[in-house]
């Protein structure tokens, strides 16, 4: 379908009209094996049908979701999942959204999309699941918080560790002091690949490409929506596992200490980049953070960690467990006078869920989103500068540095402007 079918313009001034699309009701919608009528879940549609937008997806209908649409700019993908839903296949996202029957969307495109639906979705009245990384520059993040603040949607952030009991008890132990007053940080996460085709071939006729790359600048087609190595470690479309896969332990970072209340970060960074094939994004970086208090911060490649070190032990957080020095400190039970955070029923989709019926915010609100990917983008700047830079967290903005600072944003192919 093409872009001119339904304009943006057009999109946004009817966000409220219904588009009259009939659906398959099935007997689960119906209330069958437990669960209850469609009249008090939660409508959802995908956006994103590739592995990792549908494996969520799956974990929201079990979650109680009702799916009743699924959009991709593959017609097989699309129509796979529509027919497994009982639900509308959609090529253009707007017409989804312009549903008054749906609830929710859970957005798992390509990540220089992820933005721009968030933001739709919010003007469309519609709550979000979207995935990680937030935007591919800051300037996406800041829209992407001001859409959800403005028109009051739920947003979850697809960092699921927070959902991981495990992962709040070690943040609760930081937040509480039992390893004393924070020094030093660590954060480990896994590190980009090279490779993938550069080489022009003929766009599949099932695509549209043109929809697929959205607000990416335009190239040729060389296999890239396929895969292969992935699209995520081509910076056209993305930032990279910095950011891609640093969500996750830097999403634990952010949960337990508050960054963005030290002071000014001087951030110094070194990386590769390489320039053979299309993946071009940053790997094996080495990043240097000294916030204004004091604290040091270093965050690199080589695995999925988080280790706060203050000055009567440690607490290391992966997806996988908890340590801690001294061991002891596993075996604490927090009082009621403890910092106690957010806990997670039902998993991390069914949290989201629950927060859709409630109207209370979800575990991984979208300002802890804006928080931990700041992190990602302020340490891919400093690598590219190839300089120290100092970013105040609280303007939102690197300080006397211009060339940074134009940094923070990226043209965006029209009409996908934010």
């Amino acid at each position: 379908m093409s872009n001119s079918k339904i304009t943006r313009r057009t999109f946004v001034r009817g966000v409220c009209s219904s588009v009259a699309a009939p659906y398959v009701i099935t007997s689960s919608a119906l209330g069958a094996e437990g669960k209850p009528p469609a009249s008090e879940r939660v409508t959802i549609g995908l956006i994103g049908c590739g592995g990792r937008g549908s494996g969520v997806f799956r974990g929201l209908i079990n979650a109680g979701g009702q799916p009743i649409a699924a959009c991709d700019a593959w017609k097989d993908r699309r129509e796979k999942w529509a027919k497994q839903i009982g639900g509308t296949p959609y090529a253009d996202f707007r017409e989804m959204l312009a549903r008054d029957d749906l609830d929710a969307v859970m957005i798992g495109s390509t990540d220089c999309w992820h933005v721009h639906h968030t933001v739709a979705a919010a003007k469309a009245g519609k709550d979000m699941y979207t995935e990680k990384p937030l935007g591919v520059c800051f300037r996406e993040d800041q829209a992407c918080r001001d859409a959800c603040h403005r028109y009051e949607r739920i947003f979850q952030y697809g960092t699921q560790q927070r959902s991981s009991a495990h992962c709040r008890f070690g943040c609760e132990l930081v937040r509480s002091g039992r390893i004393g007053e924070i020094k030093e940080l660590l954060v480990i996460a896994p590190d980009s690949k090279p490779g993938n085709s550069d080489k022009p071939q003929p766009v599949p006729p099932n695509l549209d490409y043109n929809m697929w790359l959205g607000p990416a600048p335009w190239q040729p087609y060389c296999g890239q929506a396929t895969g292969g190595n992935g699209w995520w470690h081509d910076y056209d479309y993305a930032i990279g596992f910095i950011a891609g896969w640093g969500a996750h332990p830097l999403d634990i970072l952010v949960w337990g200490y508050d960054t963005h209340l030290t002071g000014p970060w001087e951030v110094e960074g070194t990386a590769t980049i390489p320039y053979n094939g299309r993946n071009d994004v940053v790997m094996k970086w080495d990043v240097n953070f000294r916030f204004a208090n004091g604290v040091k911060m270093k965050f690199k490649p080589g695995g999925n960690y988080t280790q706060f070190t203050g000055t009567e032990g440690w607490v290391g957080i992966s997806r996988g467990g908890i340590k801690a020095e001294p061991a002891s400190l596993l075996k604490e039970k927090l009082g009621p006078d403890d910092v106690h955070l957010q806990v997670s029923h039902g998993g991390h989709g069914g949290n989201f869920i629950q927060a859709v019926k409630s109207r209370k915010p979800a575990v991984s609100n979208v300002d802890d989103a804006v928080h931990s990917d700041a992190i990602s983008h302020v340490s891919d700047i400093a690598i590219r500068c190839g300089r120290k830079v100092v970013w105040d967290p609280l303007k939102e903005q690197f300080i006397g540095d211009d060339e940074a600072n134009r940094r923070l944003n990226r043209a965006h192919r029209e009409p996908w402007t934010l």
